[in-house]
């Protein structure tokens, strides 16, 4: 009896702890302090919010508008976004923690570390206390200057989110030289990232003006390596029309800027440069721990590497082909070798011993699986490969269904902690 009270307190620690963790948005948490609005503001425009919110436990260094103001002069939305991952702690620190460090100093890592970018511990800070009571905050190279000073907490949630307000940001030699999307040639990037094949089909199709026209109002692209055009079963795409080409590769961008962190948290259909409305050519996300693919309704595509993330643009890599079910719905895919008639949109044909369809029939033909694909694909019309942009109404209905949602996901796991207490106060 004591082994399961010790246990049922255990579980309702940890779910409340869970639950606290789930509850945080940083952007909600500042929409309260005007003071704040400009970091806030860039929170949400580098998606480095959306980094912060998948933590389950993390530390804001949040700048006041005058200091980030001085900050953001002459940078690019790279360089900040840098910058604020390197203001981000990947640990607990509340006022009584920094001021009662172990030896009176501590070095702990940030979100900056994280990304792969930094050089040795580069992507680390110290944490100091200083003379006069003060907690200084510095860049982990040898000889770096406090430039930051720790000034007041502005929320805490204890073990799992901590704001503080710090007098500057913390910067060293290197930080801001981030590569740019402007200055970046598309394809020598995707050559070099292993995605020869793809390049060259965007170059022949003339689908890559499509992507640099997109470029300034937000592009996420995901290239299929070299390995991807090899796989076993992969349709002929040397058979596919012009237009069916051009729509399939349009199929491979979003027009958003949608890092890593910020696909997790999508949900439902997603547009991409060849969506059409009603929800043709949408993409969806799949997202497990830190794995995250592209759903088309076929199939499944991991996102294997990130080769460029400079707001409002972003290139993943993707280990296998995404085929939309309007172009390869109504076809299984060939053997490898194997002769095949050009994928179509119209539903495979039947067998001689059906009756032949006629007009009033045609809704039905659904009904009739492909031996290679299930789900069925709906019938399609012929894909119209203008750039879509994704309707404003449908992006605002998005962030209120994911703010209801982890809204729903706090009160569930609340209801699982009061679920627990009283199994507990039963057997008390």
């Amino acid at each position: 009896m004591a082994a399961a009270r010790r246990l049922l307190l255990l579980l309702a620690v940890s779910l409340a702890a869970l639950a606290a963790a789930r509850a945080n948005n940083i952007t909600d948490i500042l929409d309260g302090y005007s003071e704040y609005s400009l970091y806030n503001s860039y929170l949400s425009q580098t998606k480095v919010c959306d980094e912060i919110n998948s933590r389950s436990t993390v530390t804001c260094l949040v700048l006041t508008n005058g200091a980030m103001s001085s900050l953001v002069s002459n940078l690019s939305l790279a360089d900040i976004k840098n910058a604020l991952r390197l203001l981000t702690l990947l640990d607990y620190y509340d006022p009584k923690k920094l001021h009662s460090l172990h030896g009176g100093s501590e070095l702990t890592t940030t979100l900056y570390q994280t990304t792969g970018d930094a050089s040795g511990d580069m992507g680390h800070v110290n944490i100091t206390n200083l003379r006069g009571g003060k907690v200084g905050f510095a860049s982990a190279e040898p000889g770096s200057k406090f430039q930051a000073t720790y000034t007041k907490s502005i929320k805490e949630e204890p073990y799992n989110l901590s704001v503080l307000e710090v007098s500057d940001p913390i910067t060293f030699p290197g930080l801001f030289t981030s590569p740019s999307a402007a200055s970046t040639n598309l394809t020598a990037l995707l050559e070099k990232a292993g995605c020869k094949h793809f390049a060259r089909l965007i170059v022949s199709s003339g689908v890559v003006k499509t992507y640099q026209a997109a470029m300034d109002k937000g592009l996420t692209l995901f290239a299929p390596t070299d390995d991807a055009f090899q796989a076993k079963g992969l349709p002929d795409l040397g058979k596919l029309t012009s237009a069916d080409l051009v729509a399939l590769l349009e199929y491979h961008a979003l027009p958003q800027y949608a890092p890593k962190a910020s696909l997790k948290t999508m949900k439902g259909g997603i547009p991409t440069l060849a969506s059409t409305g009603k929800g043709k050519y949408d993409l969806s996300v799949v997202a497990k721990g830190d794995d995250v693919s592209m759903d088309t309704g076929m199939d499944k595509s991991r996102v294997a590497s990130t080769v460029l993330d400079d707001t409002p643009v972003t290139v993943h890599t993707v280990d296998s082909v995404l085929l939309p079910p309007e172009l390869f719905g109504g076809a299984p895919s060939p053997a490898p070798g194997a002769s095949a008639d050009a994928p179509a949109p119209a539903p495979a044909p039947e067998t001689s011993s059906a009756p032949a369809p006629s007009p009033k029939s045609d809704k039905k033909k659904p009904k009739h699986k492909s031996p290679a694909h299930s789900p069925p694909a709906p019938p399609a019309d012929t894909p119209d490969t203008a750039p879509a942009e994704s309707p404003e109404g449908d992006e605002e209905a998005d962030k209120a269904a994911d703010k209801n949602g982890a809204t729903a996901v706090g009160m569930s796991i609340a209801a699982m902690v009061a679920s627990v207490a009283l199994v507990g106060a039963s057997l008390f």
